[in-house]
C-alpha cells in the first residue's frame, strides 16, 4: 500500500490531502512534496522488508515509493516499463581521476547494460515520468500538459500512451531532432492522443503556452516541480540507488560527492529526500555526499545564485548549448537546489562549451564510448572541482550520465569524427 500521508509546501511548511491534485502551494506559489508515514512503514514492514533487490525496475524500493508495485491496489495504477536500476560503472581510469586519486563512478542512466534496469527513452526522466503517469492514472486524470527542453516531453508520451493517457508537449524548436521527431512522430501516428507545440527559446516560453492555452481548457500541467511532488518521488529512486547495499548483507552507504548536471533541479531534491527517508528508517547516518550542480557557461542562474549568497535565481538570458537539458534559464525550485547544495558543502559550478565538446570527443576517440552531454559536462567539471578542494584524493565521485548521446547526435555529429 502507499504510505504517502500528506502534501507539503516545500517552503510553507502547510499540509494538504495526498489525494488532491493541486500544482505549486497556493499560500506562496512554490512546489510542495509528498510525505511519507515512515514510522508506519517501519513499524509495519521492518527491517527493510519493503525492499526487492530482485527487482530491475525502481519499484524495487517499494513501500518507499509513493507506489507500492507489491500492493495489488497501488500496482493498478503503475506501468513499469522497466525505468531505474541503472549500473555505477568503474571510471577510475578518467584521466583526471587517475591523477587525482578518485574511486570515480558514472551512474549511466542513457544506455542499456545486461542484468540490469534500461530507462525506455534512455533518459532519468522515465524516473520521474513513470511516477507521474502513475499517480495521474490513481487520481483519474486524464489529461497532461508538459513544457520540456526534450527528454521530459519525448518521456511522457511514451508512458502516457502506454497507459492510454492523453498529452500535449510544448518544446523549444531547437530540441534535438532525434527528440523532437520522436514527440512528433507519436503525435502523427496518435493523434488523439498526443499534441506537439514548439514554442520557445526556453523551457520558459513552452511553459507560458501551455499555461495561457491549455490548461484552463482542463489539461493538467506537469511542468518540473508544477505537479504535486511526483517528479520528485519518481526521482528519489536515484538517490535511493546510489544509498542501496553493493552485495546482499552489505550496509546501505552513500559516496562521499555526486556530481549532478542540473536544470530544474528536480533530482537533486529526490535524491536529497530518500537520503532524509533512509536515515529516518535507520538504515544511513547524518552524513551526506557533497551536492556538486554542474551548468554549461552558457546558461548558469544556479551558479551566479550560489557565488552571490543569494536565497534563490533570477531568470537568465538563456544560450546556446550542446548540453539542451542544462538551457533552463529559472527554476521554481531552485531556492530548494541551492539550500541542498549548501547544507552538503557542495556548489554549483559552470563549464565551459569547448569543454563539454572535447569531454565528448576524447570519450569516443579514446574508448570509442559516448554519453549525454549533459553527463559530459559533470566529467569536464572535474579538474576545477579538484582545484577548488571539493573533491579530493581517495574519495568516491559519482558523476551522473543522465541520458544518451544518441539523441543529440545532429548537434554533435561533428564531434565524432
Amino acid at each position: 500500500m502507499s504510505y504517502v500521508r500528506c502534501l507539503r509546501g516545500l517552503s510553507s511548511g502547510i499540509e494538504y490531502p495526498a489525494d488532491r491534485p493541486m500544482n505549486l502551494d497556493p499560500a506562496d506559489g512554490r512546489p510542495v512534496e509528498m510525505v511519507l508515514d515512515l514510522e508506519r512503514l517501519a513499524a509495519e514492514r521492518p527491517a527493510a522488508a519493503w525492499y526487492d533487490p530482485t527487482r530491475r525496475d525502481m519499484w524495487r524500493f517499494g513501500g518507499l515509493m509513493a507506489l507500492d508495485v507489491g500492493d495489488p491496489t497501488d500496482a493498478r495504477h503503475i506501468v513499469p516499463l522497466g525505468e531505474g536500476c541503472t549500473p555505477l560503472l568503474d571510471w577510475s581510469a578518467h584521466p583526471v581521476a587517475a591523477a587525482a586519486g578518485l574511486v570515480l563512478q558514472l551512474k549511466d542512466e542513457g544506455r542499456a547494460h545486461p542484468g540490469f534496469g534500461a530507462n525506455p527513452t534512455q533518459s532519468f526522466k522515465d524516473r520521474g515520468m513513470a511516477m507521474v503517469v502513475a499517480q495521474a492514472r490513481r487520481l483519474g486524470l486524464e489529461r497532461l500538459a508538459v513544457p520540456t527542453q526534450g527528454n521530459a516531453g519525448d518521456s511522457l508520451v511514451h508512458y502516457a500512451l502506454a497507459a492510454g493517457l492523453s498529452v500535449v508537449v510544448a518544446m523549444p524548436e531547437d530540441t534535438p531532432m532525434p527528440i523532437l521527431g520522436g514527440v512528433a512522430a507519436a503525435a502523427q501516428r496518435h493523434p488523439e492522443r498526443v499534441r506537439l507545440e514548439l514554442a520557445g527559446p526556453t523551457i520558459r516560453e513552452a511553459g507560458a503556452l501551455l499555461k495561457a492555452r491549455y490548461v484552463p481548457e482542463g489539461w493538467f500541467s506537469v511542468a518540473t516541480f508544477q505537479e504535486p511532488g511526483w517528479r520528485i518521488e519518481g526521482k528519489k529512486s536515484l538517490g535511493l540507488e546510489l544509498a542501496e547495499p553493493a552485495a546482499p548483507g552489505a550496509p546501505w552507504s552513500l559516496p562521499d560527492a555526486v556530481i549532478y548536471p542540473t536544470g530544474g533541479g528536480t533530482g537533486v531534491l529526490g535524491m536529497w529526500k530518500a537520503w532524509d527517508e533512509l536515515e529516518a528508517l535507520g538504515l544511513i547516518d547524518a552524513r551526506r555526499p557533497r551536492m556538486l550542480s554542474v551548468q554549461s557557461s552558457a546558461t548558469t542562474p544556479l551558479v551566479r545564485a550560489f557565488e552571490s549568497g543569494a536565497d534563490d535565481t533570477t531568470a537568465a538570458e538563456p544560450g546556446d548549448t550542446l548540453a539542451v537539458g542544462l538551457n533552463v534559464p529559472a527554476g521554481v525550485g531552485h531556492f530548494r537546489v541551492l539550500e541542498i547544495l549548501r547544507a552538503s558543502g557542495g556548489a554549483a559550478v559552470a563549464v565551459d562549451e569547448d569543454d563539454i565538446a572535447r569531454e565528448l570527443a576524447r570519450l569516443w576517440r579514446t574508448l570509442r564510448t559516448w554519453i549525454g552531454p549533459e553527463g559530459a559536462a559533470c566529467l569536464a567539471a572535474l579538474p576545477q572541482l579538484l582545484d577548488r578542494g571539493l573533491l579530493r584524493h581517495g574519495e568516491r565521485v559519482v558523476a551522473v550520465n543522465t541520458g544518451s548521446l544518441e539523441k543529440y547526435l545532429p548537434k554533435v555529429r561533428h564531434l565524432l569524427g
